[in-house]
């Protein structure tokens, strides 16, 4: 409601439908909160006073609700919206649209996207005598603007041109598709600048200007959004121009336009021109294009025009209504849906939109003496320092990238135009020097003068990103921080999982997708069971595991399969969460995927597969192939042991891992692991039949003396593989969890009637009896049920048997000459009176082993804070705790509310509709799950100045979960084996991006 609530006694009069659709009904575009607010308060209140007795109290209650109101419809820009309206992200300062709205001086103060100094300008030139921006402009100016005025500064050959913001995207999108005031203005004035440069001008016969119309948003989208070349051509002008040049050369360009126009502006599929185009090359008997000649090119520009007329389009043949026309379509493309899904998929937020950068054209299709080329300073695969690129003569730029002709080599430039390539070297080294990277460079040689059209940091592999690194710090062009800077997490991906040969040849036998859970990739024979898998490994085979999902019970044929491929769940699915853990491929959530696990089959894309077929995964891509693909192993650079070492010179928090066998543990080690955060002490039960069943028998007791004799059944199994981890960390800390999961965990799946069957069958029980004591075990929410430390405080017998077996193992493996560093850590503890509990029953058990050993250990007790009210009440538990282990996973089902196993029902959704920014499960959520974090590591260390705080969940293993948990003073963050290197280098980038913001 607009007004405070009617009251008896209150003044205010009836408000009409007619006043609230005035005040509010209408669509709203985005506005900054500031416009909002001022146009609010100048333009609403007095409507509402007009309504409304005149006493002050009143009135000042109205105006304090319109306030609320604006200000929340402002800082909640989606509710402004409907639902299938794009999202505009508001800008953190004043734009200078909405001061001109408001006929306010244009002058941003800090500058737009902290930029720094004035504003005014929504169209900026360039040229080799000049720029209005530059390369620290990058989020008004797009990467290619930004970089195209750097390297006009630089005095490179650069055609002149000009940008248009990414501010007037952001409006054109946000009002309509309609460009804000004074942009074309703009527009039209820049154009006039590039005309003077060249002494041309668009739309005149006898001196033509020709220009390209190109995206470029802040972040690199390579092909995701349009461009358009050779604007400025008509009937006339092509006239001409082939006077000028030559008439091969200007009709070549002229349908070009007409084909790129008619695809990218007018809505015409580019595949009915081409169509037109290969039927004329049939027809002349020609293969390649530039094989057409003046007069073919001609009738292929009739041919053109009628794919227009067909499709009730008309070219314009007005030079400024091309160029309009062209702006508007690369303002639009922002929304593709290929923009779109690439920004999802790469996780690109927070920019305004595209900007567009408006260019003179320099061709190269003029002749034997033209060409274009694209270009890398150093190898994108391997990092090898030396040129890596293509080039055609006689073409222009989207030649080289379709593939309508093969390209040659760029080191063969160097005999053909000796000149032009010595020119290129000299450019390609000063912007590598300049830029302090490697550059990805796009160029055009007209009449062997050498043109640079672009440049940008280039995408690269993840031994490639490694080297390169190393390399130019050797070669002294950046220092160790820039290094460490210039690898992220996807290239220590890479170089850690094994990957396809070739992504490129499997294409045609991709059957199906899902979600790219676990990296990597993995090619193995289908199997439906836990126990087919391993019995393919034992025999030296490779499985895929096929499931609708899995639970803990498949965690031995996880293990043992090549990789997992599952119908339901999310990244963070039981699936996602073990399969990293293990380094192991994971494609889950394919939809399209029907498992019949009595037949054994599985249905995908059309056909039917049985146990023994051959599937490939693709863990990067979700991409799920037929048959066998040819796998690479992983490229484990030279240089990456440098590149780490300087990486730990940087970090200043440990790097654990969660482990849970003595394998586990090594392959941490050697990636280079400190200690271990997590041993989930319930994945050892699965390891084998004899373990299983001694769990079933403590589950299915009925009294505490038949619980104490399948315990000291288990009590060996848990010793051994407590020793295995001691020793494979030795002098390391070793973080045990004491028993977490709900007992009902550790029975079979399947119907009730076959579980009893077999339950009573392994035990010697009857299926009655069996049935009454599941009936028991039964809950309602058994994640919230008798589980974690509440299993200890019933069951007491459950953790004096693990307490036992770790004091055991750690003497045994201290006898052997080694140093076990055992942390025991209670879970699920949501008061100090629990963790007192069982910290007490862990250190009388401690005291009696010792004392049976006459040898001690020293050891800590410590808790999981995975329960809101752990965190709140951290001040209490930390004067009995010597640790704090935040388990982020559950602290994160918690605090929201959300079940990680379901969420993937409405997850989509919230982050499509802007409900929550990134799923808390994948990326912590510092504003809520943090805050408790902050709260618990302050006051618990209030209480006891020695805790030690890390975090053992999913997010241990996020570079930006990382970031903040860093800022908090964690001491330890631990994640899976494959992923410590990853925490390693994120850590690292923490610390130098923290002092970078201190100074």
């Amino acid at each position: 409601p607009l007004l405070p609530p009617h009251r008896p006694g209150s003044e205010a009069k009836e408000v009409s439908d007619s006043h609230v659709e005035g005040l509010v009904a209408r669509p709203l575009p985005y506005r900054s909160p500031q416009s909002v607010c001022n146009n609010f308060c100048r333009r609403k209140l007095p409507e509402i006073a007009s309504i409304m007795t005149p006493k002050p109290g009143t009135l000042l209650a109205a105006g304090v609700a319109m306030l609320c109101l604006s200000a929340a419809m402002a800082a909640s820009p989606t509710t402004l919206r409907s639902p299938s309206s794009p999202r505009i992200v508001p800008s953190k300062t004043q734009s200078v649209l909405s001061l001109r709205a408001r006929g306010l001086p244009e002058r941003l103060r800090g500058g737009f996207m902290n930029m720094g100094g004035a504003k005014s300008k929504l169209v900026y030139s360039f040229s080799k005598e000049g720029s209005d921006g530059d390369a620290s402009m990058k989020a008004f100016l797009g990467g290619k603007g930004a970089n195209l005025a750097e390297m006009s500064k630089l005095g490179l050959s650069v055609p002149p041109g000009f940008t248009i913001s990414t501010e007037v995207c952001e409006s054109y999108i946000s009002h309509g598709d309609k460009l804000p005031p004074g942009a074309w203005e703009e527009v039209q004035a820049a154009l006039k600048k590039i005309e003077k440069h060249m002494s041309m001008k668009m739309g005149d016969p006898s001196a033509p200007l020709l220009v390209s119309v190109r995206s470029g948003a802040a972040v690199s989208m390579p092909g995701m959004m349009d461009t358009v070349l050779n604007l400025g051509l008509n009937d006339e002008v092509v006239e001409g121009l082939a006077k000028i040049t030559n008439e091969r050369f200007a009709y070549d360009s002229y349908r070009r336009l007409l084909d790129m126009y008619g695809d990218v502006v007018m809505g015409v599929h580019h595949s009915l021109f081409e169509e037109a185009l290969e039927e004329l090359k049939e027809k002349k008997g020609v293969y390649n294009d530039n094989e057409l000649s003046a007069a073919d090119l001609k009738e292929l520009i009739v041919a053109y025009k009628e794919v227009y007329k067909t499709a009730g389009k008309t070219f314009p043949n007005k030079p400024e209504e091309q160029l309009l026309g062209a702006i508007e379509a690369v303002f639009a493309s922002w929304n593709s849906d290929r923009a779109v899904a690439y920004r999802n998929i790469n996780h690109i937020t927070g920019l305004l939109g595209t900007a567009v950068t408006v260019q003179s054209m320099v061709f190269g299709n003029l002749g034997p003496t033209s060409g274009t080329g694209v270009l890398f300073s150093r190898n994108p695969s391997t990092g090898e320092n030396k040129l890596y690129g293509e080039y055609l003569i006689d073409a222009q730029g989207e030649d080289v990238v379709a593939g309508i002709r093969t390209p040659d080599p760029i080191s063969t430039l160097a005999e053909v135009m000796p000149d032009a390539y010595k020119e290129l070297l000299e450019n390609v080294e000063k912007l590598e020097s300049h830029y302090m990277d490697m550059q990805d460079i796009e160029f055009t040689i007209q009449d062997r003068k050498l043109y640079m059209l672009q440049c940008r940091n280039g995408k690269r592999t993840g031994p490639s990103a490694v080297k390169i690194a190393v390399d130019m710090f050797k070669e002294g062009l950046i220092t160790k921080d820039q290094a460490i800077g210039m690898v992220d997490a996807s290239h220590l991906d890479q170089l850690l999982h094994p990957q396809f040969a070739s992504e490129e040849a499997y294409k045609d036998r991709v059957i199906g997708k899902g979600l790219p859970a676990s990296p990597g990739a993995a090619v193995g024979q289908i199997v439906f069971t836990p126990e087919e898998a391993e019995a393919f490994k034992a025999q030296g085979g490779a499985a895929i595991l096929v499931r609708a999902e899995t639970s803990p019970e498949d965690v031995s044929g996880m293990h043992a399969a090549e990789g997992i491929l599952t119908n339901r769940g999310g990244m963070t699915s039981h699936a996602a969460v073990v399969a990293r853990g293990w380094g192991k491929t994971c494609v889950s959530g394919c939809q399209e995927l029907a498992v019949n696990d009595r037949a054994k089959t599985m249905e995908l894309g059309g056909k039917t597969y049985a146990t023994g077929d051959w599937l490939s995964l693709n863990g990067n891509t979700g991409e799920v192939i037929e048959g066998r693909e040819a796998l690479a192993p992983p490229t484990i650079s030279g240089d990456l042991g440098t590149f780490m070492g300087w990486v730990d010179e940087r970090r200043k928090v440990k790097v654990y891992t969660n482990a849970d066998t003595p394998e586990d543990a090594a392959e941490a080690r050697r990636n280079g692991a400190q200690g271990i955060g997590l041993v989930r002490t319930e994945h050892m039960f699965f390891a084998s039949d004899e373990r299983l069943m001694a769990v079933r028998e403590m589950v299915m007791a009925d009294t505490e003396a038949q619980r104490k004799m399948a315990l000291d059944r288990l009590l060996p199994y848990q010793r051994s593989d407590f020793e295995g981890i001691f020793k494979a960390m030795d002098n390391c800390p070793v973080t045990i969890r004491l028993l977490d999961p709900p007992l009902h965990e550790f029975l079979p799946n399947g119907e009730m009637k076959d579980v009893c069957q077999m339950m009573a069958s392994e035990l010697g029980m009857t299926v009655a009896a069996v049935t009454e004591k599941i009936a028991k075990l039964s809950e309602v929410n058994p994640m919230l049920g008798l589980r974690g430390c509440r299993l200890g405080i019933v069951h007491p017998e459950i953790s004096e048997m693990q307490a036992r077996a770790i004091m055991e193992a750690a003497l045994a493996v201290k006898k052997a000459g080694h140093t076990p560093v055992p942390d025991i850590m209670v879970p699920l503890v949501g008061s100090v009176k629990e963790l007192e509990h069982q910290a007490n029953l862990v250190r009388r058990v401690a005291e009696e082993v010792f004392a049976e050993a006459g040898d001690r250990i020293p050891f800590r007790v410590g808790t999981m804070i995975e329960i809101p009210r752990a965190a709140l009440m951290a001040g209490e538990i930390a004067k009995v705790a010597d640790f704090f282990s935040f388990g982020t996973n559950d602290l994160t089902q918690m605090t929201f509310g959300f079940s990680r196993d379901d969420v993937g029902s409405f997850l989509p959704a919230y982050l499509t509709g802007d409900i929550i920014p990134k799923d808390p499960f994948q990326v912590l959520d510092t504003d809520g799950v943090g805050q408790l974090i902050k709260l618990a590591v302050k006051n618990g260390r209030a209480s006891n100045p020695a805790l030690k705080c890390g975090i053992c969940g999913e997010h241990g293993g996020d570079p930006e979960s990382i970031d903040f948990v860093c800022g908090v003073g964690l001491d330890y963050v631990s994640c899976s084996p494959f992923r410590v290197p990853i925490a390693r280098l994120a850590a690292a980038q923490s610390v130098i991006k923290a002092e970078k913001a201190a100074k």
